[in-house]
């Protein structure tokens, strides 16, 4: 059941199933293999291996992270269109060229990030600093993909598949994604963000999709709601569930999407991923999230016992490097 919030929503609404999820793998789904096989000969998928538009029967929704970058070079037009075959959703990263051109992109640098030897692409350099034709011909991961448009990514994607669009940095090595932001930090933050944000919803809204707005900056989820106020937006957390709770509740965002660590009732809950030694606080956060109407979306997994895990414990997306983890 869809969250009655979003069943509210006046324009957009984005692909969630809501609390109910059941464990069991749903069949005659086509294989990863199947998948790629269609996507390599560019061809569309047939009835047995086609997109259900997210009435499965174990009721999560199936979101393709950078279009599945693990079946595919991330972010890439050739990945977002194999990835609409069977997923829900496409999730996907963007931040402007030097000339405010909006690409989809997740680092910020084109190259080797620091003390790395390797890069997403053949080029260097912050991209907002490298001129747009220079970052759309760089070569993503030696696959002979370019770098999107954002504009060129919805295009691609079908109008029935949702789409996660992440903000990544509105141009800007000040900006901060910190959960805790001072009044004038975050001011600040979202003098930063207003006009980037405002050229990605004018784009978004020129499709069909229904779009979810994420990110881990409160300023961008801040300047969404005072430009769309009718755009779902979920706020990515990540060292803190109380500060992003908090966050949530500010913005009354229709999504939370918290690393698979913080889920409560998953054998993950405080393992190490992006932290250390995580010390989260005893929240069932996926309750918590379903009593006050939000879905919740869970990052990043590569595992069908990932998967199987966080669908029991009740998550509504699951987030994922691969496709079809849950499906025969």
């Amino acid at each position: 059941m869809v969250s009655e919030r979003l069943q509210t929503l006046n324009r957009r609404t984005f692909v969630g199933t809501g609390a109910a999820v059941a464990s069991t793998a749903l069949a005659g789904v086509g294989t990863a293999q199947e998948c790629s096989d269609d996507a390599d000969e560019g061809q569309g998928a047939d009835d047995d291996h086609g997109h259900d538009g997210g009435d499965d029967e174990d009721g999560v929704t199936y979101v393709a992270h950078r279009g599945y970058k693990g079946m595919y070079p991330e972010n890439t037009l050739r990945a977002f269109e194999a990835a609409s075959r069977t997923a829900d959703m496409i999730e996907l990263d963007i931040m402007p060229c030097a000339g405010g051109e909006i690409v989809v992109f997740h680092d910020e640098k084109l190259g080797a990030r620091d003390g790395g030897t390797r890069g997403l692409t053949d080029e260097h350099g912050y991209v907002w600093e490298n001129d747009c034709e220079t970052v759309r011909n760089a070569n993503v991961l030696g696959s002979g993909e370019t770098v999107p448009l954002l504009s060129e990514a919805l295009e691609v994607i079908p109008d029935h598949v949702a789409v996660n669009i992440e903000f990544k940095n509105p141009g800007s090595a000040a900006a901060q994604s910190s959960t805790d932001l001072s009044g004038s930090e975050l001011e600040a933050g979202k003098d930063r963000w207003r006009s980037f944000t405002e050229k990605a919803l004018d784009i978004a809204d020129e499709y069909e999709n229904d779009i979810l707005v994420s990110s881990f900056y409160e300023a961008a989820i801040a300047t969404v709601r005072e430009l769309d106020p009718e755009m779902p937006v979920g706020y990515l957390l990540w060292d803190s569930i109380e500060r992003g709770l908090d966050i949530v509740r500010e913005y009354d965002c229709e999504a939370v999407n918290p690393p698979y660590n913080m889920v409560q009732g998953s054998p993950f809950f405080n393992d190490p991923y992006y932290l250390d030694d995580p010390q989260f606080a005893d929240i069932d956060l996926v309750q918590v999230a379903h009593d006050e109407g939000r879905e919740v979306n869970v990052y990043t997994l590569d595992t069908w016992y990932q998967a199987d895990r966080l669908a029991e414990a009740g998550v509504d997306g699951l987030i994922a490097n691969y496709p079809n983890l849950l499906r025969e």
